[in-house]
Formats: structure tokens, C-alpha cells, sequence
């Protein structure tokens, strides 16, 4: 949480982005001047859809933790939540930071615990639910086929798809049943599998860890229909709109029917699923590639162009408002607080 040392991540994913950028052989400055011939109407309107998304995660955030945040205290956990899921790797994410950011803003850790680990939740069962219905609903146009690189597209890719779609429904279902239906089972699973003499070492923390998850569940035990409603709709609003966002940026280079953005959808959906694996920080460099991969197909010359408009959208504001946030928030939570202790003594 050091301020200074934040832009050690970030100047890491842009490095690999302009390292992607550099050493394409097709790059040309013509396919760079591209980006000027958006229609205007139509990136506004992506504009407007990611304000949406952005305005989705400060609803389900108060709504989840029974508006014991303020509007502000949510302002600052989900810009310093995206942010942290922008400079770590997509494997690891921001879930540890996001309880330590619910902690400083005053709420318990079995409250941050429970939050946090219902929103993991909810987020990878959208892509546990979704990725079925749009591999049907695209009738197998979600994987394209380019020139030369068919077996990859078509064999590798969708093995990669598979892996790591059942890691995540495998983490998602034991979540699930750890956090809402056996906590205690679980912790014992936990001590027993840390009864193996080479997991010894790790017993003490099965042990703190089955204790969080016991602490989690008491949390949300007797929450009413009226907040399962509201917050897993919030979820499908917010992913929705991510991914219409890119739907509005392909519309303003090029003609999209309804089934084109169908198909558009659906695609992002199993990208996203992919990229959950990528070792980068925020997917950079592994989302720049998969983008050529999956939508060259639709836009063509205009690839590179719309590649750059959706990461300077869905990407780079996150590192830039972290680097802005993360010292006020730093100030807010740490230094006027402990002045406030200082001043009552």
C-alpha cells in the first residue's frame, strides 16, 4: 500500500504493451491514424455503458454490505479494487485487498471476509452460467478460425477454454458449499488435508483459514430474498455492460447486425474465461493478443485501432484513478484517523 512503489506494476503492463505494439511486424502508422475514424456517437455511448458498469459496482457493493458503506467509502473500495485487479495477475486478483480495503473502512473481518468472498462468487458463477448458453446461443462461432492459425484456434484454445472453465466451477462450487452450506465440514477438510506430513506446515493456517470461513457464513445466514434479487441482478448488470461496452467500440468502426453482436458477446464471455489465467498484471499484453484472435474476423484493418480505444476504456483508467485514489485513501483511512485518536487523548 505504498504509494510510491504502485507504479512498479503499472509501468510493467504498459511496457508489455508497447513491447506487443513494437515488435509487430505489421504494425504501420496508417493502421495507428485508424483510431481517429470512430464514429463519435457510438464510442460516447461506450463511454456512457462503462460509467454504467462502474456505477453497478458501487449499487451492489453498499446493497452487499447493507449500506454500511457510504457512497464514498464504496467510491474508494471499487476504484482501489479494480485498480488492484489491474496490477496483479488475473490468476491472483484483488480479493485480498479488496478485505483489507472493507476493514480500514470499518467493517469487521467476518463482514469483509463474507462481502468479498460472495462477490468472488457471484462474479465466477455469471461466467460458470453464461459461457454454457452463449457457446449454444453462437452455434459455434465463438471460436473463429484464422489464416494460419487454425489448429491453435481450434484445438489449443478450446482445451484452454475447458481448463480453465472447470478450475473456476471447481473453486466457485467449493466456495459455494464452504461458505453456504458446510463451513465447519469444510474447516475439517481442511485440518485433514493438512494432516498429511508433507502439508503440516500449512495446518495453522487450514486452521485460521476454516475459521475465517465459519466467521464468513455466520455473516450472511438469514439474508431475505429482496437482497439475493437485488445483488445477483446487479452482478448480471455489471458484466452486461463490460462487455456491451466493447459491442458499442466494434459498432463505431464497423457495420454489426444483431447476430454480429451476439456473437461479439459470446466471445467475451469465453476471452475473459481464458484470460482468468493469464500470469500478467491485468491481463496485460495476454488480453492485447486475444483480442486480435477473436475479433480480426469482424474489424479487419480496423483490429489494432479498436484494440487500443477498448484497453484506454476498460484498462488504463484503473491504473491512472488508483495512482490518483490510493494516496487520498492512504490519508483518509490511516492519518486522519489516528489524528482523531490523538486529539481524544
Amino acid at each position: 500500500m505504498n504509494p510510491n512503489k504502485i507504479w512498479v506494476p503499472v509501468l510493467l503492463g504498459l511496457g508489455i504493451v508497447f513491447y506487443l505494439l513494437y515488435s509487430d511486424p505489421d504494425l504501420t502508422f496508417a493502421q495507428l491514424r485508424l483510431v481517429v475514424e470512430a464514429t463519435p456517437s457510438f464510442v460516447i455511448l461506450a463511454f456512457f455503458v462503462l460509467m454504467a458498469r462502474d456505477a453497478g459496482y458501487l449499487y451492489r457493493i453498499r446493497t452487499i454490505t447493507g449500506k454500511r458503506l457510504s457512497w464514498t467509502s464504496s467510491f474508494y473500495v471499487i476504484i482501489l479494487w479494480e485498480f488492484s485487479s489491474a496490477v496483479t495477475p488475473s490468476i491472483v486478483g484483488g480479493t485480498a485487498v479488496a478485505v483489507f480495503l472493507l476493514l480500514k473502512e470499518g467493517l469487521n473481518l467476518g463482514r469483509s471476509l463474507a462481502y468479498v468472498m460472495l462477490t468472488a462468487i457471484l462474479d465466477n458463477f455469471f461466467f460458470i452460467v453464461t459461457a454454457p448458453m452463449v457457446l449454444f446461443l453462437a452455434n459455434g462461432e465463438v471460436f473463429p478460425q484464422m489464416i494460419g492459425l487454425e489448429s491453435f484456434l481450434s484445438t489449443d484454445l478450446k482445451y484452454l477454454f475447458i481448463i480453465s472453465y472447470v478450475m473456476i466451477a471447481l473453486y466457485t462450487l467449493v466456495m459455494f458449499y464452504a461458505l453456504f452450506i458446510r463451513p465447519r465440514a469444510f474447516k475439517w477438510f481442511l485440518l485433514k488435508i493438512t494432516s498429511i506430513r508433507f502439508l503440516r506446515k500449512w495446518r495453522s493456517q487450514a486452521y485460521e483459514h476454516g475459521d475465517e470461513i465459519i466467521l464468513a457464513s455466520t455473516q450472511l445466514a438469514g439474508k431475505n430474498s429482496t437482497y439475493w434479487i437485488k445483488i445477483i441482478a446487479s452482478t448480471i448488470f455489471i458484466w452486461s455492460a463490460r462487455y456491451l461496452m466493447l459491442n458499442c467500440l466494434m459498432a463505431a468502426f464497423t457495420d454489426t447486425t444483431l447476430r454480429d453482436n451476439l456473437v461479439i458477446f459470446a466471445r467475451q464471455v469465453i476471452m475473459w474465461i481464458v484470460m482468468l489465467m493469464s500470469p500478467t498484471p491485468g491481463s496485460s499484453g495476454t488480453a492485447e493478443f486475444f483480442f486480435n484472435k477473436f475479433f480480426q474476423d469482424y474489424l479487419g484493418n480496423y483490429t489494432l485501432a479498436t484494440n487500443i480505444f477498448w484497453r484506454a476504456l476498460s484498462y488504463y483508467p484503473y491504473l491512472i484513478a488508483g495512482a490518483i485514489f490510493l494516496p487520498k485513501w492512504v490519508r483518509r483511512v490511516f492519518f486522519k484517523k489516528e489524528g482523531k485518536v490523538k486529539v481524544e487523548q
